[in-house]
């Protein structure tokens, strides 16, 4: 009997414990006091010209890694754009930092481009280079066209042996109405041979206001088919196949 007892209040005591745990990690972070939130979203506003549209959203105190000092995110809400911010607060409330925290360990050109995704793009150098130049083309960009004619032959001609060239599609289809049509018809070459794109590319951005000087999309389109299939003639790659993709125009990989 008595050892029942026992048993049963050891159970009860441990059950409160654990709700009297939960409930202590379950506490919010402290709120900064208002007057404290004032002076931060005033000397804010103040230090980066902040509009007063834009709402400054103070955050709560966290512990930081730095002595006498709390951590807090300061949010700025610009009609529904937010973008947070990470500050430190001294403990007593005389000083905000703004702190940028570089992990010198990582390369950031490495941590960008694990970001870009260029499986399968067509490249352009050496295949094993150090340096890695990815462009995001547009086909009937005249400033693209521009930015081409200085890569190629200039610098593939200078580096080529230490620098490997990526494209990646990005058409402007609000202003430019062929460039996702030609974009898509690169790719339908590139599947088959590399060569063959870049053979399309120069020769696409060496001409855009041939191209241009067609009237009507139609007929626009109709030369960027073309001129996929005589590349096509060009590199010996199965017609069948690359009229078919060019017919398709399937945009999906582009977009």
């Amino acid at each position: 009997m008595f050892r029942r007892f026992l048993v049963t209040f050891a159970r009860r005591a441990f059950f409160i414990l654990l709700l009297i745990c939960l409930g202590c990690s379950a506490q919010p972070a402290p709120s900064a006091p208002p007057d404290v939130v004032h002076l931060v979203e005033r000397q804010v506003r103040a230090a980066y010209s902040v509009p007063a549209e834009v709402k400054v959203l103070i955050g709560p105190l966290r512990a930081s890694e730095f002595p006498n000092y709390d951590a807090l995110s300061i949010t700025f809400d610009d009609s529904g754009k937010k973008k947070d911010y990470e500050f430190l607060l001294a403990k007593d409330r005389k000083m905000l930092l703004r702190m940028t925290k570089i992990d010198l360990t990582r390369d950031p050109y490495a941590e960008v481009m694990k970001k870009i995704d260029v499986t399968g793009r067509p490249t352009r150098g050496a295949k094993d280079a150090k340096v890695v130049a990815v462009n995001f083309d547009d086909f009937e960009c005249p400033f693209c066209s521009r930015m081409h004619s200085a890569l190629f032959p200039t610098l593939l001609k200078e580096y080529g042996d230490r620098v490997l060239f990526i494209y990646k599609d990005y058409p402007l289809d609000e202003i430019h109405p062929w460039a996702i049509h030609a974009a898509v018809n690169a790719n339908c070459l590139a599947a088959q041979n590399n060569d063959a794109y870049w053979d399309f590319a120069d020769y696409v951005h060496d001409n855009q206001k041939e191209i241009n000087s067609a009237k009507g999309l139609t007929n626009q389109f109709a030369d960027l088919d073309k001129l996929a299939v005589l590349q096509g003639q060009k590199h010996n790659l199965d017609g069948t196949k690359l009229q078919a993709c060019v017919k398709a125009q399937d945009d999906k990989a582009v977009r």
